[in-house]
């Protein structure tokens, strides 16, 4: 099994190690290991919130994207009169 020396704990942190230990009722090595494991782990991609994948769709375009999209559709919002009679 391989070993670590950790030197220069702050006292007040050993104290708080020591403590956590004693309430979870485990070895003081048990709560060090999950302590640094738990800082060394990766950290996990976060779950996007609902409504996530709309409002990049919705929200994508730049202004200029937007403008130039507005142009393109213009000619469908006229009305022929002469259809209509």
């Amino acid at each position: 099994m391989n070993q670590i020396t950790v030197r220069g704990i702050d006292p007040g942190l050993e104290k708080e190690i020591r403590r956590k230990a004693k309430v979870m009722g485990k070895s003081m090595n048990k709560v060090m290991l999950e302590l640094i494991g738990g800082s060394a782990e990766p950290e996990k991609p976060r779950k996007k919130p609902a409504g996530a994948s709309l409002a990049e769709l919705a929200g994508g375009w730049s202004e200029k994207e937007a403008r130039e999209f507005e142009e393109s559709v213009r000619v469908f919002e006229e009305v022929d009169e002469a259809m209509w009679k």
